[in-house]
């Protein structure tokens, strides 16, 4: 094998699952097409969870000390208080896709993952006991790679889904939409869109004279094509919707996307498995695309190191599949949803209306508050009854006190290693994990200033997955050796 895992696509997704990997043990080469990055940034933040999992893995810090976060947020540009759900905030705001992927190329590269650039993807082959791909590289010449595990993590077109079979059914597109960042006209900000007949528009001032506007033409033929517009044709279509004419700008960049959504049916074939945008697309809505698939690359990197490290337990890579596909559909629920209030005409106002009465109940803030931060997200296989409600969730962030010091529980999964929390100073649970020391990090904490009603004060100990979520919790040892079993493989021999 030249490598265990081959990652094509070095945005987002593909940078932080080499890094997961990494971290587990296994060796990893991203195949990456463009001979460098481009710089342009779709994206522009990223959710509360996707903040927990950069935190998890100690990558704040590389955002730097102007992090912006803000309780207020939307659903379809219907505002409301995110902070209605407890550690609950619409997420990061402001952070270019371009600087997110430069933090984690830092840290992948840190770590030890081999980042090609300029390699183009030009077939790929699942011999059963392996994966061999074939790539061009940036001085013309051809190569073949072999490794145990190839994944896609190339994008809404992604080569490898196509390559390889997947199917990817789900809705077409309806309506070409355009996305530039403009030098040079002052737009005027309309931050949550502005509408009429003939389509809706946004903007956005990004400092220094530039304004990003999405511009959204009601009736624009649907298209899936590849090609991308010129800023005249963006203009055009500014001009269409506003009256306004900034012809006489320049723009820095131009692009286009679509209103299609889609998602593979399965996310693993054999030894092929996809992440990110390439397992799903959808309309762009408040950061969720960059961050489901930094969460998808979080829950499949410590699976399929284990796997290539030969600890995994049977089944543990399929649970992939398993956990992230319902995910997957529940975005592809809620960005359409979004969709039909962003850009419906005026026969969907009584919806809007409706839509802004509900939102005044508490409820249907935190709900919908949940969907769209991702922090809602529950794995419903993990535990054996179901009955804490932390199983399946994420490690929720507090402040820990230890014989070493004072500790946040995000901060004990930098190592991205299963931890075994007691609250409770119980030996019994010690020894018991004992056997998993390799892979299990048992530590004995206090758990800090919380509310009384939180969920974390309930148990007295929680077995805590690489990825953030709880696979088990309880008082005393009932259940827990089932649970290391079942997540972590058979315990090391005495």
């Amino acid at each position: 094998m030249d490598t265990d895992v081959i990652v094509v696509g070095a945005g987002p997704t593909g940078l932080m699952l080499a890094g997961e990997l990494r971290l587990g043990g296994a060796r990893v080469v991203v195949v990456e097409q463009l001979p460098e990055p481009t710089g342009q940034s779709r994206g522009l933040g990223f959710t509360a969870r996707a903040m927990e999992v950069f935190d998890q893995r100690g990558l704040l810090e590389g955002f730097g000390p102007d992090l912006e976060t803000s309780p207020q947020g939307h659903f379809g540009g219907i505002l409301f208080d995110y902070s209605v759900l407890r550690d609950g905030h619409f997420g990061a705001r402001g952070i270019p896709q371009s600087r997110t992927e430069a933090v984690l190329e830092t840290w992948a590269r840190g770590l030890g993952a081999d980042i090609q650039r300029g390699w183009e993807l030009t077939g790929l082959t699942d011999r059963g006991d392996a994966v061999e791909i074939d790539v061009v590289d940036g001085q013309g010449g051809g190569r073949r790679l072999r490794a145990s595990y190839l994944v896609g993590c190339d994008g809404g077109r992604s080569a490898v889904r196509t390559m390889a079979g997947f199917d990817f059914p789900g809705f077409p597109a309806t309506r070409r939409m355009y996305l530039a960042d403009v030098v040079g006209c002052a737009i005027r900000p309309r931050f949550l869109g502005e509408r009429n007949q003939a389509g809706m528009v946004m903007a956005a001032p990004l400092g220094e004279g530039v304004d990003r506007i999405i511009v959204c033409p009601a009736g624009d033929p649907a298209s899936e094509r590849s090609e991308q517009p010129d800023f005249a044709e963006v203009a055009a279509a500014w001009q269409g919707i506003t009256g306004e004419d900034i012809s006489g700008g320049t723009a820095d960049w131009v692009s286009s996307f679509t209103d299609a959504a889609r998602q593979v049916s399965e996310y693993r074939r054999g030894r092929i498995l996809l992440a990110g945008d390439a397992a799903h697309i959808h309309l762009p809505a408040g950061g969720q695309g960059l961050s489901t698939g930094v969460q998808d690359a979080a829950n499949l990197g410590w699976k399929l190191a284990a796997t290539v490290q030969g600890w995994a337990p049977p089944g543990l890579l399929d649970t992939y599949h398993g956990e992230r596909h319902p995910v997957g559909s529940r975005l592809l629920m809620n960005t359409r949803a979004q969709g039909a209030l962003y850009l419906g005409g005026e026969e969907h106002d009584p919806l809007r209306a409706l839509f802004a009465e509900l939102i005044e109940y508490d409820d249907v803030k935190r709900h919908l508050a949940g969907v769209v931060s991702g922090l809602d997200i529950r794995y419903d296989d993990l535990g054996e009854d179901g009955t804490h409600p932390l199983l399946g969730r994420r490690l929720p962030p507090r402040p820990l006190d230890t014989a070493a010091g004072r500790i946040t529980t995000t901060g004990l999964l930098h190592p991205a290693q299963g931890v075994l929390l007691d609250l409770g100073d119980d030996a019994g649970v010690a020894a018991v994990a004992g056997a998993w020391k390799d892979r299990v990090l048992t530590v004995t904490a206090r758990l800090g200033e919380t509310a009384p009603d939180d969920a974390l004060a309930r148990p007295e100990a929680l077995l805590v997955r690489p990825d953030g979520h709880v696979a088990w919790a309880g008082t005393g040892t009932t259940g827990l050796s089932e649970a290391l079993h079942r997540w972590f493989g058979a315990p090391v021999a005495p």
